[in-house]
């Protein structure tokens, strides 16, 4: 009887990890309408900026990263990055990063002349609890692209207010600098998609662990049971 609790505590186990969908696990805000940061590698310019956002309890499994851009950029690619232990002038530690097509709509809103577009990467990777800096950067011709700004309106997570950086240095000479020296860029309009419990806690994996070995050693006593018989 207790090897088969454990293997059923194994089972369990297994289910919390592997039974959560994908949704949006941080979005910074729609677009508050007074501002955006250069974002963009084209003609013009090379320039990026980092939304940080914190990572809960269990860690997350990342299936998507975007940014909300304001832009007349025909946009053919992104680059993205994530970044942990940023400072002013001071890039940390490259976590994860890559490039690609990505998919890009309309979000509705303008500003400035410019129309909204939402610039998604698709991706996989796990990322353990802890604070992270997100970049999504379009690449496209001739044109401009300026991340927009948020005031949190339907916002999702947890974001750590005037901690955002903005990185230019060959054209705007900026080096992780702090978004607001800027203006007012309390956060960016960006996000991450994922699940939630990725990671699996270390009393999960014990209890993982543990179970699967309870299980081994009763499917080996069968087989010997078995062949007495």
């Amino acid at each position: 009887m207790r090897k088969l609790m454990l293997a059923a505590a194994a089972a369990m186990a297994l289910g919390s990890v592997g039974a959560a969908h994908a949704s949006v696990l941080y979005y910074g805000g729609d677009f508050a309408g007074d501002n955006g940061l250069a974002n963009e590698q084209d003609f013009v310019a090379n320039a990026a900026t980092y939304d940080n956002f914190t990572v809960g309890a269990g860690g997350w499994h990342v299936t998507g990263l975007f940014t909300n851009n304001l832009t007349n950029l025909d946009i053919t690619g992104a680059n993205w990055e994530i970044r942990s232990g940023v400072s002013e002038g001071d890039g940390g530690v490259l976590v994860a990063s890559g490039s690609g097509a990505p998919t890009v709509t309309t979000t509705g809103r303008s500003g400035f002349g410019f129309t909204e577009y939402n610039v998604e990467m698709a991706v996989s990777f796990d990322l353990a609890p802890g604070m992270y800096w997100l970049m999504v950067q379009p690449i496209g011709g001739d044109g401009r692209s300026y991340e927009s700004n948020t005031a949190g309106a339907n916002s999702v997570g947890v974001h750590t207010a005037n901690l955002d950086y903005f990185n230019s240095p060959v054209t705007f000479g900026a080096n992780f600098s702090n978004a607001n020296n800027y203006g007012n860029f309390p956060t960016f309009s960006s996000g991450v998609e994922g699940t939630e419990g990725a990671v699996p806690e270390p009393a999960t994996w014990a209890m993982m662990l543990v179970g699967f070995g309870g299980l081994g050693l009763a499917m080996r006593r069968q087989r010997r049971v078995a062949l007495a018989a």
